[in-house]
């Protein structure tokens, strides 16, 4: 009985998406093949639960500097299981001018989780990455309902900087969650403040300067003290010459997506969850995976980053409990043999290793990987 492969890729960044990349690798294999585009919560995870069986739904929200744009969400009414992105409509690519590091919202993520809620959803997986804002997951919250208040009883306006302002969170209008799980998809581990935390490691990719870091910590600070005191978030933010993160704040990924995480966790009681493994359950990557011969995986860079709960590692993860083997395709790799199969690889696959120029690898993607596929099937195929 020939068994089949599956194909289990993430995007190639700039060049394919993961759908593209599985059907670019299944079309060189020449074999028979399942194909599960992947991700690992960051961009292209609506993609990948689309490809995966869900519907896309798509609204107007509010993008990260508060111009309306069209975000979508994916939409699974089997399950009432609602993915939303954060990248769909708080993303650093939905910035039409420039960086905007102390005014980006996170709003219309809210707006995206407000509508699944209201079409009835009992479980929102909500990916983070790739983030524009670092406001805490303040704008979120208050695209669901909650007022953010100064000492004067105004609201605050939107982006990091205007926490710094901020006197009491009303919740009496926020949106009802009864019944609602919230899940947060992601691997980053960061606290909320402090060294490790959003202002500090992420605030600079998002065009922050050390002025700017400064005066999003201490927004950030003044967001898990207020949270503290008016809505029970105990031993959140303690203040002796410094702020130290405790409880939320310091909870391992109340950073992640500048702070969004610490919302999640905060107001909508969400569980975090590693990205990419977590989604694989949720894509069904466990039956599909069942009587395969082999498992392709793939991202465009394979490098020292993908070490740490990238989509191909949490493939290769997830294959090795099957006992099915893992190759992988890419754009470029700077992992070793030994790296590779420190992490479940067998063998990796590189556009470079066919055509050096980078500039080709990109524009020309599809053919190459194609190309790519091919010799993979010859080398770990044969037979089939």
């Amino acid at each position: 009985m020939v068994q089949h492969v599956l194909v289990a890729p993430d995007k190639f960044k700039g060049s394919l998406t993961a759908a593209e990349v599985a059907s670019r690798v299944s079309a060189g294999l020449d074999v028979d093949t399942v194909e599960l585009p992947v991700a690992d919560g960051g961009d292209g995870t609506v993609d990948a639960a689309v490809a995966g069986g869900f519907t896309r739904v798509t609204i107007e929200v509010t993008g990260p500097t508060g111009e309306r744009i069209p975000a979508s969400y994916a939409w699974h009414p089997d399950d009432v299981t609602a993915v939303v992105e954060l990248a769909e409509a708080s993303g650093l690519r939905r910035l039409p001018g420039g960086r905007e590091p102390l005014t980006a919202t996170s709003y219309g993520t809210g707006e995206l989780i407000a509508d699944a809620v209201r079409r009835g959803a009992k479980r929102v997986v909500l990916g983070l990455g790739g983030s524009a804002c670092t406001d805490g997951g303040a704008g979120m919250a208050q695209a669901l309902g909650a007022r953010l208040l100064d000492d004067e009883g105004n609201d605050l306006p939107r982006g990091g900087a205007a926490l710094r302002g901020l006197a009491r969170i009303d919740m009496s209008g926020f949106i009802d969650i009864s019944g609602v799980e919230f899940v947060v998809a992601s691997d980053v581990d960061n606290p909320l403040l402090g060294p490790h935390g959003a202002a500090a490691v992420y605030g600079p990719q998002k065009g922050a300067t050390p002025e700017d870091v400064k005066t999003l910590e201490a927004a950030l600070s003044r967001l898990a003290a207020v949270a503290t005191t008016t809505h029970g978030l105990m031993g959140a933010v303690e203040h002796d010459d410094t702020p130290r993160a405790m409880g939320v704040a310091g909870a391992p990924g109340a950073g992640a997506a500048g702070g969004v995480g610490f919302a999640a966790l905060a107001f909508l009681r969400a569980e975090i969850r590693p990205g990419i493994g977590y989604l694989l359950d949720l894509l069904g990557f466990g039956q599909l995976v069942e009587g395969a011969r082999l498992v392709i995986t793939g991202e465009g860079s394979l490098d020292e980053q993908s070490l740490r709960g990238k989509a191909p590692i949490g493939v290769a993860q997830a294959a090795a409990k099957a006992g099915v083997p893992v190759v992988a395709v890419c754009g470029r790799r700077t992992l070793t043999d030994a790296e590779l199969r420190a992490a479940g690889i067998e063998a990796a696959y590189a556009l470079t290793d066919l055509e050096p120029d980078l500039d080709r690898c990109m524009s020309e993607a599809g053919p190459l990987l194609e190309r790519l596929a091919a010799r993979l099937a010859a080398a770990h195929l044969q037979g089939e």
